[in-house]
């Protein structure tokens, strides 16, 4: 492999991490997408990893109203790992909702001034 080439495999896998987030260092990051308008149902990978707890949309940070887990930092039974793929309706600026196939619900509420996730889970 000449250099450039190396140098360029290395360029688009940086780049690859940038446009993916979080999802090795902490994950909750994975789903985010642009925050849509209020009452607009956009698809949405919500990160289960660590359990579900935490969601960002757009720059906003959400906590879920009723965090889940199995008790050990996992996802409860019926969730996959690390993400559940779904769809996220922004109710209002301060309220959001992630629903699934499988029938999962999860109500979400703004942390206003988050900068960042609560915790990063590996």
């Amino acid at each position: 492999m000449t250099k450039r080439v190396g140098q360029a495999v290395v360029a688009v896998a940086l780049t690859a991490g940038v446009l993916t987030g979080c999802a090795t260092a902490g994950g909750p990051d994975v789903g985010a997408v642009q925050s849509p308008p209020p009452g607009r149902t956009v698809p949405y990978d919500l990160y289960t990893h660590c359990g579900i707890d935490e969601a960002r949309i757009g720059s906003t940070y959400f906590e879920a109203e009723v965090p889940l887990s199995d008790g050990s930092g996992n996802p409860p039974e019926g969730w996959h790992n690390p993400t559940q793929r779904g769809t996220m309706t922004l109710k209002s600026a301060r309220e959001a909702v992630f629903t699934d196939d499988a029938g999962h619900e999860v109500h979400f509420r703004a942390r206003p001034g988050a900068r960042s996730f609560k915790r990063l889970c590996a």
